[in-house]
């Protein structure tokens, strides 16, 4: 009977490799969609921050699963605002020889005009929004703060859009999960990439703007819902801990560099 047991737990371990050893290939790229500077001063509604100038920085993100491309939140249209970059983010990926059409998925933490700028290129891909999102921007008149302009080509065309009422694994296979973390706005999203040597990294969106927001809840007052912001922060400390991730908040400068300098990527 133990002889049994052992050769059945050795056959499942020996399954349970062969499984991951055919996980596809997975890589996370940076890539810089503008720099800046704002008012920590925003960022807390009960008087947290004192600094009036702190810099801000606009992240975008490449994901290579195997030969299928997603790309996490796409930054300003190029010179929309002085801290837009005017490199447009298909130059970006043609630096990595990708085609905008060849991109499967596009996901977005949210709705605002930071995150959406340069959507349109990615005509065959399937949009990834949480459903209370894509609900206000739909709305009429649309939620203030949504970046209606931006979502055009997918608002009543062939354009393929997913609204997220829950968690999604993205590829299947548990690597690439959009995490449902609203509070920011009401469909707001954050990504967890399960990378074979970096380890699982958390994409925080706009769930918190600095470390400082992390470290101690701080909600922005301009925030959907203060409740679900919490919750959801302290729903991303949980995963960071059991996990033991890495998080990366997108627009703290402070976690560039956890990631490698663009074009290098972490896998």
């Amino acid at each position: 009977m133990k002889k049994t047991l052992r050769l059945l737990a050795m056959a499942a371990a020996m399954s349970a490799m062969s499984a991951y050893a055919q996980t596809p290939e997975l890589t996370l790229t940076r890539l810089a969609c503008g720099d800046g500077f704002n008012d920590q001063r925003r960022f807390s509604d009960s008087f947290g921050y004192s600094d009036p100038k702190v810099p801000f920085t606009y992240s975008c993100y490449v994901i290579k699963h195997g030969s299928d491309y997603m790309v996490w939140d796409t930054g300003y249209a190029p010179g929309s605002t002085p801290s837009a970059t005017n490199k447009p983010l298909t130059d970006l990926l043609a630096q990595m020889h990708v085609k905008p059409e060849e991109v499967k998925y596009v996901g977005i933490s949210h709705f605002h005009a930071d995150h959406t700028g340069q959507l349109a290129p990615f005509t065959n891909a399937t949009l990834l929004i949480g459903k209370g999102d894509w609900d206000g921007i739909n709305a009429q008149p649309p939620m203030g703060g949504a970046n209606v302009a931006g979502f055009k080509d997918w608002m009543g065309t062939g354009r393929k859009v997913e609204p997220l009422s829950a968690d999604k694994d993205v590829f299947g296979d548990g690597t690439v999960m959009i995490l449902r973390t609203p509070g920011h706005t009401p469909g707001h999203q954050a990504l967890l990439v399960r990378l074979k040597e970096k380890g699982p990294v958390i994409l925080s969106g706009d769930a918190v703007h600095f470390h400082e927001n992390y470290v101690s809840d701080g909600v922005p007052g301009f925030n959907y819902d203060r409740a679900q912001t919490i919750a959801s922060i302290e729903r991303i400390k949980q995963i960071e801990k059991n996990l033991k991730a890495t998080v990366i908040i997108q627009h703290d400068p402070r976690d560039v560099a956890k990631l490698p300098a663009f074009p290098a990527a972490a896998k």
